[in-house]
């Protein structure tokens, strides 16, 4: 379906609405709405629905409210910090793939099976047309996805059980599920978090606290690790990169896309 400039400034006005005044603003120059969509999140205590809205640089997503009307808990995902991996159905998860990124990497899954390789083209497309502008790097560090709370039932370093006491928490670091004794310690990790310090376990310790020293010292490049990058500096400087796609779907629109994009 052709779109207009106009249309596309108020679909984008539209998802900005969505998220109320907590929602970061998303109308910059040069940004296109590629399409939406309804998709399973899985969580650390199961799937849950989201919003995705993916840009020509950016994939948003937000949690379901008001019969879908309405968002809340904005997340922005540059492109070039995203690698999707097809996977294969599980007993709990069907149509799945995952997406990495720097700060947290979780699986998705659509209602078909032409709606999942529809999402993963149009993704893998705008972020390859967006990496052909010499601004853009892409990501080569990724979060570990994170073991699902109904995985464990022990702690997998010490092997204790879990109890209302005992409680469960992630390691940052490898994505175990850990009881607090065995998760104390905080360090940075670079591309989850610069600034502030986050659980891991006793066992990738070490390794982090010896990482962040080396990286806090200036041995490692670093790098921008927020989950939302100023992005629209780039974007004017490639005049568009020949991303200013003029198509848009939804979830509805997406077994007649499946084969190629208009």
């Amino acid at each position: 379906m052709m779109t207009s400039d106009r249309e596309n400034a108020a679909r984008i006005r539209a998802v900005e609405n969505s998220f109320g005044a907590l929602g970061r603003s998303l109308s910059i120059a040069g940004r296109v709405l590629v399409g939406q969509g309804r998709l399973m999140k899985q969580g650390r205590q199961g799937d849950q629905p989201k919003t995705f809205f993916l840009f020509n640089d950016v994939l948003v997503y937000g949690s379901i409210i008001l019969a879908g009307c309405w968002h809340k808990k904005q997340k922005i995902i540059p492109l070039e910090d995203i690698q999707l991996e097809d996977m294969e159905d599980s007993w709990g998860m069907r149509n799945q793939w995952l997406i990495r990124t720097p700060r947290k990497s979780f699986f998705v899954s659509a209602p078909s099976v032409y709606e999942k390789h529809a999402w993963i083209k149009h993704i893998e497309e705008c972020r390859t047309n967006l990496l052909q502008g010499a601004s853009r790097q892409p990501g080569s560090t990724f979060a570990v996805t994170w073991i699902p709370d109904q995985s464990a039932f022990k702690c997998m370093r010490c092997f204790k059980k879990f109890t209302v006491t005992n409680r469960r928490h992630h390691c940052r670091k490898c994505g175990f599920l850990v009881c607090e004794p065995c998760s104390k310690k905080r360090v940075r990790i670079e591309n989850i978090n610069r600034h502030k310090k986050v659980r891991v376990c006793r066992t990738c310790y070490p390794q982090c606290r010896d990482d962040e020293i080396s990286w806090s010292r200036g041995d490692s490049p670093g790098g921008n690790c927020s989950e939302e990058k100023d992005v629209a500096a780039s974007i004017d400087e490639q005049g568009g990169n020949g991303i200013h796609k003029k198509y848009y779907f939804t979830s509805s629109d997406l077994p007649e896309h499946v084969v190629g994009v208009p």
